[in-house]
């Protein structure tokens, strides 16, 4: 029997092995499709807000830090509702339906700036839902030494969602002579098409390959949304994480930059995050790949350099043609390197039934770090200007990356292996009845052992 079990999961490994499952193709359908509804609304967000009801940067900086950080209570929820009762597709399917439901709110807002921000957070509150059970699915349907092609591949389709939504906004404006209304129908049609692909292609937990077999009826840990910080190599991938994330900017400050300094017109403006999300889909795939091969560690801290080189670069450059290309490129590469490596990295060192949950707390971490950079460069670019500004994120950015460095753990194979399923603990005391070193019991007389 044993022989039989470990063949056939050897043959699984094997068959496995060089391409990805269905049920990563499924979630990344879903997240394309989701990512041309959000992105065809998002788009022009930064330029609305700057220079069209002239908040200022710090202003911006805080509204920009809020929309990414006030996924951060939801996303820990997400994640211990999904591993408490093993309903990662029901709680990511009701992140998506959200989701879904706010581009109608944006219709009823009528213009309202009440009813467009009540809208907006409604969509970052689904996002915050849905990703960590979304992210934990990823990681079980694959096999440990295969994650990062797997989170490269659905990268790769979230991100061309992310193409397709600006290029879709801007074709409709263009037909329909500034309706916005009508993108706004055609962003909920988007939306809704992602949560019937959810509902019909993607599986539950339960039906999900044996590469991270679930725990046994009875042995199920009791999750708690702070457990992972338990694991010391968690720990150690969390600070780094959230070091580095509290010295990244934010990319809507890298594009405003960009535009005062380059002067062009502000009709350009909602086409430069389509650079850095092309560079990012070429590279979210070979990323993976290369972190499966020789550990996800490496990719992560080069993501980061080529960060901390786009920063230098608006310092140092002033030839508008390099400015422009190498800023979008270095950015590209740093979302390619780091998004899907980051839980690649985190996966496996997480128990299978507290996924959702570690996923949800490494996201939040960061979210939360990253809000605080945001408004920190705010008011630094309000107090002291660009420049000053700049130097400051430089310094910041490279004193967290030499951090990282002694942070992050050297490799990505754990002595302990948090997948395996969790088994009863063996009896301690040897009179026990289940102690396998307690001593046979006698046959009383007149009985014959069974095999005789």
């Amino acid at each position: 029997m044993y022989l039989a079990t470990t063949d056939a999961a050897a043959t699984a490994t094997k068959v496995t092995r060089g391409r990805v499952g269905g049920p990563v193709l499924a979630l990344g359908a879903v997240s394309l499709v989701t990512d041309i509804s959000s992105e065809m609304v998002t788009a022009v967000l930064p330029l609305y807000f700057v220079l069209q009801l002239g908040l200022s940067p710090l202003q911006f900086g805080f509204l920009d830090g809020l929309y990414n950080g006030v996924t951060a209570v939801v996303r820990l929820l997400g994640g211990h509702a999904a591993d408490r009762g093993g309903r990662h597709k029901l709680v990511a399917g009701s992140g998506y339906a959200l989701s879904a439901l706010s581009r109608l709110g944006l219709l009823l807002a009528g213009g309202g700036t009440a009813g467009i921000g009540a809208s907006l957070a409604a969509d970052r509150i689904g996002k915050g839902v849905r990703t960590a059970p979304r992210d934990a699915l990823i990681s079980l349907s694959a096999p440990p030494d295969a994650l990062g092609r797997a989170f490269g591949v659905h990268r790769a389709m979230d991100t061309t969602g992310a193409l397709l939504g600006p290029l879709a906004a801007f074709a409709l404006l263009w037909a329909t002579a500034d309706a916005y209304d009508a993108v706004f129908v055609v962003s909920f049609c988007f939306g809704l098409l992602g949560v019937l692909l959810m509902v019909a292609f993607v599986p539950g937990r339960a039906a999900l390959p044996t590469h991270h077999p679930a725990p046994a009826a009875g042995t199920r840990p009791r999750a708690r949304p702070l457990s992972p910080l338990r694991d010391p190599a968690f720990r150690r991938i969390f600070a780094a994480a959230a070091l580095l994330g509290a010295a990244t900017i934010g990319d809507s400050f890298l594009y405003l930059l960009l535009q005062r300094r380059l002067d062009f017109a502000v009709s350009w403006f909602p086409l430069l995050p389509l650079g850095s999300a092309a560079v990012y889909l070429l590279l979210a795939v070979p990323a993976g790949r290369l972190g499966d091969r020789i550990g996800r560690r490496i990719p992560f801290l080069c993501g980061h350099a080529a960060l901390l080189g786009g920063y230098v670069l608006l310092l140092t450059t002033d030839a508008g043609a390099v400015l422009l290309v190498g800023v979008l490129l270095l950015l590209g590469v740093f979302y390619g390197a780091t998004d899907g490596v980051l839980m690649a990295l985190a996966g496996p060192v997480l128990p299978a039934a507290r996924r959702a949950s570690g996923m949800a707390l490494l996201q939040t971490g960061q979210a939360l770090c990253r809000l605080l950079a945001a408004a920190g460069f705010g008011a630094a670019w309000t107090l002291w200007g660009t420049r000053p500004a700049l130097i400051a994120a430089v310094i910041a950015l490279a004193v967290a990356l030499a951090a990282a460095v002694v942070l992050l753990p050297r490799t990505d194979r754990p002595d302990h292996r948090p997948d395996r399923p969790d088994r009863p603990e063996r009896p301690e005391r040897p009179d026990h009845p289940d102690h396998p070193d307690r001593p046979a019991r006698p046959n009383r007389p007149g009985t014959e052992p069974s095999h005789l």
